[in-house]
């Protein structure tokens, strides 16, 4: 009686999240895959023979531009993120609180945002080589960021926080008796860091990899302000897209996803490989004070630089959004500053209104981020059934595909009637970017509601219900209290980066749905940098007032919705 009761509890949960997985998860993409084989001779792989063999090479060229600013983009991250989490995870001097904390700004930057702020403050007309050329009388700027070197930088500046977050949370998990007990057999420094750390950090090294890899694969902002005509295929989708080419377009969207699904396979591959838990249980990593004062004092001098680098973008922001549009033009240097900007921004309707969009767009997506989330993590972590595992994979699946090719699929999937869409057609209505913000952040609710629940005791649930507690009654009042840390660290994160998101936005927005991110665009191309700068601050507070308000109010830290 009790094993049909949860049976039928069960297909009862199981049903609604299939039914949303398969009509918005593998749905879009079969479709885009179908119509990659489509070309004006039928239906064959022409156009997977075009894109490896044209003359041109132009897919080819951009393919291999993405693979290889990605890795790039790991190493050069990997090189700044790891020494930081060591040097603010292991030892103690002045201000590395304060130091620690300043590391991870770079996260409330979206990504349009974080170019547009190295743009106005690295670029040709920049304020630092412009500044220089100056001081030193120099005939033209020493330096400016563009193209590779451009695109890596901003990179490096946004994606080094990953490696940085999910280090440093390793190394305070790491048992400090093991090091100790290496060391008191006689190892050196180095060969401990080999032989005992470094495989400890392996999954987190791994994680952060894999993250900074995919992220760069679907980048879209800095190539499309910084390339310089450097290609990139998540550019290359949106090129085919505007002009008509939609069988073009989806095969580079095939060819993009199988390339990060590749490495995503590899990744996880390689770290199965080896078995890295501990098997004892140390207390905490402790710091080691640096008593040597030329260290410690080079150390709190690096961190002052480091700290100025770090929020100079902001402050660019910050200073370019007092600036009104139409005051500065020739000059080298805005001259005037006043709050007009965000005078016209909270008073005229029309500029209000891609704010607004914003807000509405990404709190219906992460509404139903939240419920859905929590009712197919608690499927697939507490229910026992056939097929759970392909059902953990279509969970995953927005993750592992570029913003661009989620766009892709839902253009391909809802530009006509059908009955996942109610009889409607979606693209170019309000409701098709909140849900491809929905699709997209799925995996960021399942995964963090999943690390609470696999903690829950079964037993807690049990004796709910063993003294008569109905199911929904006990998942109510006992479960979602205590899975809620986790719940939130998913769901603020897929807000955050709904308020930020643009990939998505530019290939399936409308005028009257236009968001943040889209306003923004328009806003530069018109040169009004002073408005675009003022839609930057908009999102930028938004973004860290709810980081504020999850670590203050709930205890849920950046690092913890990363995990």
């Amino acid at each position: 009686m009790i094993k049909n009761r949860d049976t039928r509890l069960t297909l009862l949960l199981l049903v609604p999240v299939l039914l949303v997985l398969v009509a918005y998860v593998l749905y879009p993409s079969l479709r885009t895959l179908l119509e990659s084989f489509n070309n004006e001779s039928g239906v064959n792989l022409r156009n997977y023979q075009d894109f490896f063999t044209q003359e041109s090479k132009t897919n080819l060229e951009a393919l291999w531009n993405s693979v290889y600013i990605s890795l790039l983009s790991v190493i050069v991250s990997a090189l700044v993120g790891i020494p930081l989490a060591f040097i603010f995870n292991r030892y103690e001097f002045p201000g590395r609180s304060f130091f620690s904390t300043v590391a991870i700004m770079p996260i409330v930057l979206p990504s349009l945002v974080g170019v547009m702020a190295f743009m106005f403050l690295y670029g040709e007309t920049g304020l630092i080589p412009n500044a220089i050329k100056d001081l030193l009388g120099l005939e033209e700027v020493p330096f400016k960021i563009g193209g590779v070197s451009g695109i890596l930088v901003v990179h490096a500046y946004t994606m080094y926080v990953y490696f940085y977050m999910m280090v440093a949370s390793a190394i305070n998990k790491i048992d400090p008796s093991l090091e100790e007990a290496a060391y008191n057999l006689g190892a050196s420094r180095t060969r401990v860091f080999w032989k005992v750390t470094f495989p400890l950090l392996t999954p987190a090294i791994v994680g952060a990899s894999l993250l900074v890899f995919m992220i760069s694969m679907a980048s879209f902002s800095a190539p499309f302000l910084l390339a310089g005509g450097y290609r990139v295929l998540s550019l290359q989708i949106y090129f085919s897209k505007i002009n008509g080419d939609m069988e073009v377009a989806a095969t580079q969207s095939v060819i993009l996803s199988i390339v990060s699904i590749g490495f995503l396979l590899f990744m996880r591959w390689y770290q199965n490989r080896k078995d890295y838990r501990m098997a004892s249980k140390g207390i905490g990593a402790h710091r080691s004070e640096v008593n040597n004062p030329v260290l410690k004092w080079m150390l709190v001098f690096s961190g002052i630089i480091g700290v100025v680098i770090l929020l100079l973008p902001h402050f660019t922001i910050l200073l370019l959004s007092l600036v009104p549009d139409g005051t500065w033009t020739w000059q080298t240097y805005p001259s005037v500053f006043n709050f007009e900007n965000y005078h016209l921004l909270f008073q005229d309707p029309e500029i209000f209104k891609p704010l607004k969009n914003s807000l509405l767009l990404s709190f219906i997506a992460t509404a139903g981020n939240l419920i859905f989330g929590v009712l197919t993590s608690y499927v697939l972590v507490k229910r026992k059934f056939i097929g759970k595992s392909f059902v953990d994979i279509l969970v995953m699946i927005p993750w592992a595909l570029p913003a661009t090719v989620i766009g892709m699929n839902l253009i391909f999937a809802f530009n006509e009637p059908n009955v996942f869409s109610f009889g409607n057609i979606l693209v170019g209505t309000f409701w098709i970017l909140p849900l491809a913000y929905f699709i997209r952040h799925i995996p960021l609710v399942v995964r963090s509601t999943n690390a609470v629940l696999e903690q829950l005791d079964d037993s807690i649930e049990e004796a709910s219900r063993s003294l008569g507690a109905k199911w929904f009654y006990t998942f109510r009042k006992v479960i979602l209290p205590i899975i809620m840390p986790g719940v939130l660290a998913g769901t603020l994160l897929a807000f955050v980066e709904s308020v930020g998101e643009f990939p998505t936005s530019v290939l399936l927005y409308t005028i009257s749905n236009r968001p943040i991110s889209i306003e923004i665009m328009n806003q530069l191309r018109m040169f009004n940098m002073g408005q675009a700068a003022a839609y930057g601050m908009i999102q930028i507070g938004l973004i860290a007032l709810v980081l504020f308000i999850s670590n203050k109010f709930f205890g849920v830290k950046a690092e913890q919705s990363l995990s």
